[in-house]
């Protein structure tokens, strides 16, 4: 028996069975098709993929928060500075709860001469706000106007018997944020609390170096 050959297909637009190259053509028109499709459908999984991964991140991941910045020691400092510019320099015995960021001498150009060395301490007394301690060697108010952006004193403070100028800058934010200061001649050296703290912190800061402050008056007379 002769085998039966499968009969063309009839296309109903055509009316007739298609050509071989239109049933090429049918075929490669199906297959990119199913292609395209499957490139759709592979983008979306990718998107849904890396949307669950964000929010893995951003939720199921586990942070805590940054630890505290460790507190400076500035005594070893202060005696190396102490040592080098072979004279003494104040280390405020604060609160224990008065971090310390940085402690250090430095050289700069606020002094009536043209330049001036200082040691100073920056605290952190709360969450809120900082103060820095600094003992400019050789100078005087001038030193204190040039650190706190021009600012001159507006009154003055008696404090455990120390005259204190007060500074209170305009505009903080020309001023490296400070707000509120404190500053006295201290013998030859001029001693300055300034930063970005209420009076009454800086009063106590004020307190506990009185002393010290009394002790460099009394060696330079």
């Amino acid at each position: 028996m002769t085998p039966e050959r499968n009969p063309q297909r009839v296309v109903a637009e055509l009316g007739r069975p298609e050509t071989p190259d239109e049933t090429a053509a049918r075929k490669a028109e199906s297959s990119r098709v199913y292609r395209s499709s499957q490139t759709f459908r592979n983008l979306i999984a990718a998107i849904i993929v890396t949307v669950v991964v964000v929010f893995i991140v951003i939720f199921g991941v586990p942070r805590g928060e940054l630890p505290e910045r460790e507190s400076i020691d500035p005594a070893p400092i202060a005696e190396q500075a102490s040592e080098s510019l072979g004279r003494s320099v104040i280390v405020p015995a604060v609160p224990s709860d008065w971090r310390v960021n940085i402690a250090e001498l430095s050289s700069d150009g606020g002094s009536s001469d043209g330049g001036s060395s200082s040691w100073s301490i920056a605290y952190v007394p709360d969450d809120e706000g900082f103060i820095r301690f600094a003992q400019a060697f050789d100078t005087d108010e001038l030193w204190a106007r040039s650190a706190l952006a021009g600012t001159a004193p507006t009154e003055t403070l008696q404090i455990e018997g120390v005259e204190w100028d007060v500074f209170e800058p305009a505009d903080p934010s020309r001023a490296a944020n400070i707000s509120y200061a404190l500053g006295t001649q201290a013998g030859a050296d001029y001693v300055l609390l300034y930063g970005a703290v209420s009076p009454e912190q800086a009063a106590e800061l004020a307190t506990i170096v009185a002393s010290d402050v009394k002790e460099l008056q009394g060696a330079s007379r």
